[in-house]
């Protein structure tokens, strides 16, 4: 097992944690509240902590190639939730009906209530915070692929390698 391949995982887990913590942080102290693909590209993250966990237990029975080959589908999925996040931030393609509620279908005034007390607060279309030009979405993006491409890389060498 070479060195890239026996840390990997911590690494997949800190980065996870680290994804998780920044979001939460930027949530509950700074009050940039999450739109509905926010919370999405969450999940994934999860994903990969408890794969990473699995790994970091079972690494010498089963070896880390198959965590780390799981953990690059994960980051692959936010990456790509992420990137679709991106284009309903810049007008590219319409969101999702969560993205910014569905009132044409109410039949009734209390049907119509109901709709837009289920709409969530903050659009998807709305970017809360940027920097350099990139949202966070945008970040995630860049980052998922990233971690993506290095999983993939250190599954593979962890094949290689046996």
């Amino acid at each position: 097992m070479t060195y890239l391949t026996r840390n990997a995982l911590w690494l997949t887990l800190l980065a996870s944690v680290g994804a998780l913590g920044t979001v939460f942080i930027a949530q509950y102290v700074f009050d940039l509240w999450p739109c509905v693909l926010c919370l999405y590209q969450r999940w994934p993250y999860a994903a990969v902590i408890v794969i990473s966990l699995a790994g970091l237990a079972f690494r010498k029975r089963y070896g880390a190639g198959p965590f780390l080959m799981l953990c690059a589908v994960g980051f692959a999925v936010t990456a790509a939730i992420g990137g679709y996040h991106v284009g309903v931030e810049q007008g590219w393609w319409e969101g999702t009906a969560e993205c910014v509620g569905n009132t044409a279908q109410a039949s009734s005034l209390q049907d119509l209530k109901a709709k837009i007390m289920s709409t969530p607060i903050v659009r998807c279309n709305d970017v809360a915070w940027s920097l350099f030009g990139i949202s966070m979405a945008g970040y995630n993006v860049i980052a998922a692929v990233i971690l993506s491409v290095f999983s993939l890389f250190a599954a593979l060498s962890s094949f290689k390698n046996k």
